[in-house]
């Protein structure tokens, strides 16, 4: 078996350019896998405590859990508290608003990792033609007494350089679509969130308060 360095070495300069990406992969891999973790929260569960708050007459509450609540489904329900009460139009901008304002955010650095998962099997391709060009170049300066050490060297760096971007190629390929489903996942979230909350404002809300401020609701003075 070759040990790390001994692969590194014989598969050519551009083993050094793939180590590096699959370096920088997994840092962004790791990265966005906290960042979206973060982010998501049990959106029924979150809503329907909101929906508690505002039914006491408690939107300050409501707001605070908002604030200390992390990710962008709490943005966005608070966009639409804000606006509470304000016509739909409005309210529906400023959730709408906030949606993109905080997509962006997700899909930060994963074109980064998808560009790395196409660009891998191109470097590997590069090195595949060093390698054989190293044979070439090695037979023709052996003549016809080649030997086979001399041409296995750049046969090794061009297996070796294949393997080593398919390596890092499918994993990135991977990590990618598991990013884009986390995603997905989460806006679908915040649109549930947003119509959700909107719903509940514009007509659950409105009617409570309505009710409340009625004259029959209001007790008779003695």
């Amino acid at each position: 078996m070759l040990s790390d360095s001994s692969i590194l070495t014989r598969g050519g300069p551009m083993m050094w350019v793939l180590l590096l990406l699959a370096v920088l992969v997994l840092v962004l891999f790791i990265e966005r896998t906290f960042y979206l973790h973060r982010g998501q929260i049990k959106a029924t569960r979150f809503v329907d405590g909101i929906k508690n708050a505002l039914a006491k007459r408690r939107i300050v509450e409501a707001l605070t859990l908002c604030e200390e609540t992390p990710g962008p489904v709490a943005a966005v329900v608070k966009a639409a508290l804000i606006h509470a009460h304000d016509d739909e139009t409005r309210m529906r901008y400023a959730v709408q608003e906030s949606a993109v304002v905080e997509l962006p955010a997700l899909e930060r650095r994963l074109g980064s990792i998808a560009a790395i998962a196409q660009i891998a099997p191109m470097v590997g391709l590069l090195g595949t033609v060093l390698g054989m060009a190293t044979t070439f170049h090695a037979f023709m300066q052996g003549g016809q007494y080649a030997t086979a050490q001399a041409l296995s060297f750049g046969m090794w760096q061009a297996l070796l350089a294949t393997a080593g971007s398919l390596v890092l190629a499918i994993p990135a390929h991977l990590a990618y679509h598991f990013l884009q489903g986390r995603v997905r996942s989460l806006v679908r979230d915040i649109e549930w969130s947003g119509n959700e909350i909107m719903r509940y404002l514009l007509v659950d809300y409105r009617k409570d308060n309505e009710a409340a401020l009625s004259p029959a609701a209001t007790p008779a003075q003695p």
